[in-house]
């Protein structure tokens, strides 16, 4: 359980494991950062495949552990450890590929969006459950997977978009049966490989480098509002609610 990595040729492998949904605690967010970030400097890693065990690729930060935290440590860390996982994926020095089966929510959008390339089972799906949290943010990262005005109404309504829907969008890459997988995210991976990682890792920075959007600022932007909220007591009350199994 945990983070775990692999090496496969010149393709890292980078596993979230958290059972039972990849609810990622405050010192997971940290550790996929830290695991992310030390994968691209290996300089025999040309490519990083970012996965998660179990049914579901990534149900977002861990709200029992914050839950059942006295004072405002755990939320703090979470959302600072999704801003360092986040800026992890976008900033890694080579390609990641994210593979995603199952649901993709939450902190699992900030991942995904940062992604360089997106592969999906026949049955993921993604959204932003936030607003039915208490919480705000990563709207600049649900922005980079769907357009403009299907990233409104998804935020506002907490609806969900499947997979085959993101590949007409153009952000999911291919989707494919669950069980190929693993192996389609590997195949991908492995072609950006080939090339020269010298080239390849210009090509990250200078792609990075034209981005139209600062995307550790836009959603840091975000994130104050969440500790706003916080401070006003309307995230805790649909925070309590959520662990109690009961509409705020």
């Amino acid at each position: 359980m945990g983070i775990e990595i692999t090496q496969e040729g010149s393709v890292a492998c980078v596993r979230m494991d958290f059972p039972p949904v990849n609810a990622l605690p405050v010192e997971g967010w940290f550790a996929l950062a830290d695991t992310l970030r030390e994968a691209g400097r290996r300089p025999d890693v040309h490519a990083v495949v970012l996965s998660a065990a179990g049914r579901g690729f990534c149900a977002g930060v861990d709200i029992k552990q914050m839950q059942a935290t006295e004072g405002f440590g755990a939320l703090i860390g979470a959302n600072r450890g999704c801003y360092e996982a986040f800026a992890a994926v976008y900033e890694c020095a080579v390609p990641v590929v994210a593979a995603v089966q199952g649901f993709c929510l939450g902190g699992g959008i900030g991942l995904v969006g940062n992604a360089d390339v997106v592969v999906a089972s026949e049955d993921a799906y993604f959204g932003l459950p936030e607003v039915d949290r208490g919480a705000l943010g990563a709207a600049t990262h649900l922005a980079r997977l769907v357009p403009q005005h299907v990233m409104r109404a998804m935020y506002y309504t907490a609806s969900t978009a499947d997979a085959q829907t993101l590949h007409r969008y153009g952000s999911v890459h291919r989707v494919v049966p669950r069980d190929e997988l693993d192996a389609t995210a590997r195949e991908v991976a492995a072609q950006i490989a080939a090339k020269d990682t010298r080239i390849i890792r210009c090509a990250k920075e200078a792609i990075n480098g034209i981005d139209p959007v600062d995307v550790r600022r836009s959603y840091r932007y975000e994130q104050g509002f969440t500790f706003e909220l916080n401070l006003a007591g309307v995230s805790d009350e649909h925070r309590d609610a959520f662990v109690a199994g009961r509409d705020a």
